[in-house]
């Protein structure tokens, strides 16, 4: 009796399975992740009721060298499109876009200069990536952000790195950085279906 009362509660407790006829096995694991969704910065930005512009601030075509191959985590040695990129919310800094483009993967971002679009729009109507990378971190600002932000003196930056793949491989890595005061995470989250 009490070897069954125990497998009864593992077995509720969803640490083994039980089949009749069969006997009680060891349950596999169940998986549980955190999704974040890419959003757009504009729709972001409209969301909170304000007007938004974009300013694209430079773009280099080079070989990709150094932190830009761990960046992309494949080995290419090709040639990346680095697009810089400043976000308004009602004329105000709102993030700072810094993004390498794999032009192995995507070679039409040469036949875009971004002047008008922002790479990330373009980027998810363009070629869809099947998986992607989330890094969240707080930074104190470099001399360039506090410039290009407007941020006060030992302000803080919420920095988002993310890289993005498809079946051909690497398709970009983005660092935003917002000013940390003016800009929050949220994530859904919900348990894994039994």
């Amino acid at each position: 009796m009490t070897v069954n009362k125990v497998m009864g509660q593992l077995a509720q407790a969803g640490l083994i399975e039980r089949r009749k006829k069969g006997g009680s096995f060891v349950s596999q694991p169940k998986a549980q992740s955190a999704v974040l969704e890419i959003h757009d910065i504009a729709d972001e930005v409209r969301s909170l009721n304000l007007e938004y512009s974009y300013q694209r601030l430079s773009i280099t075509r080079r070989k990709a060298i150094g932190e830009e191959l761990a960046w992309f985590a494949t080995g290419t040695s090709g040639d990346v499109l680095f697009v810089t990129c400043l976000h308004l919310a009602a004329d105000q800094p709102f993030c700072l876009e810094e993004r390498a483009i794999n032009l192995v993967t995507v070679p039409a971002a040469l036949e875009n200069d971004f002047a008008s679009v922002a790479p990330g729009p373009w980027l998810s109507s363009q070629i869809p990536w099947i998986t992607a990378q989330h890094r969240i971190q707080a930074v104190p600002a470099d001399r360039k952000e506090h410039k290009l932000l407007n941020l006060t003196p030992k302000e803080a930056c919420l920095v988002i790195e993310r890289r993005t793949w498809n079946t051909s491989g690497a398709v970009t890595w983005v660092r935003m950085t917002y000013p940390g005061n003016r800009h929050v995470v949220t994530a859904d989250f919900r348990p894994a279906s039994a």
